[in-house]
């Protein structure tokens, strides 16, 4: 049986995921044709995980799932404490993000190699934190939490996504796309969307080269 949560908690992860990935995926593209990264598409990645997470992402976890999965599973406590430390933490760590960004970008290739380092070690940590929660979190809220806990948990997210936060989250999905859309491999991927956790953009070896601007498919169909 599927479950509302589950489905949102996993396209959200899917989504981030994919920015997060393209975020080296870009910086690397340009360091191998020679020439500094597109900034303004980088400050708009970190802009869309740092608004994202944050504000509707990470509630969803913490507030509505994680407490039903804490009551059902009490063997993951540890596991949930983690999680949770890690979202409490998320704020510092994209701040220290963007402030190696500019400083790549004010201070030149001087600053190129730790704000690699520094995206590296988020996006991996990030990464981690997600597959944690896939892995032994969901299965096992899936498999504990009963039919009440899952009426109650649907019903807090149906709650969550009216409003304000919906508002805010169809915002945000417009501003993912457009971000998608300025990065160079957009072009090659003939779907509406991103592909799923970049799967194209991560082939060994595969070099992405920005062909002649095209429409995007929406356009074209006019």
């Amino acid at each position: 049986m599927r479950h509302l949560a589950l489905d949102v908690i996993r396209d959200e992860h899917q989504a981030l995921s994919a920015m997060l990935r393209s975020m080296g995926l870009l910086v690397a593209q340009a360091h191998r044709e020679g020439h500094a990264p597109d900034f303004s598409v980088l400050r708009a990645m970190l802009f869309y995980v740092d608004e994202f997470p944050e504000r509707l992402h990470h509630p969803k976890e913490s507030e509505l799932l994680f407490p039903r999965v804490r009551e059902r599973c009490p063997a993951l406590a540890a596991t949930l404490d983690r999680l949770d430390a890690d979202h409490a933490r998320g704020e510092a760590a994209i701040r220290q993000l963007e402030h190696a960004l500019l400083a790549y970008e004010v201070l030149g290739d001087s600053r190129r190699a730790a704000f690699i380092q520094a995206l590296d070690g988020y996006v991996h940590g990030y990464l981690a934190h997600m597959a944690v929660e896939e892995s032994e979190v969901l299965p096992a809220a899936k498999a504990q939490l009963t039919e009440a806990d899952w009426a109650l948990v649907a019903d807090l997210f149906e709650r969550d996504g009216k409003g304000e936060r919906a508002s805010m989250q169809a915002r945000r999905s417009r501003a993912a796309s457009d971000i998608w859309w300025s990065t160079p491999w957009a072009c090659c991927w003939p779907s509406r969307s991103p592909p799923p956790a970049c799967r194209i953009a991560t082939q060994p070896g595969r070099s992405w080269r920005r062909p002649a601007p095209k429409p995007r498919p929406e356009q074209a169909l006019r």
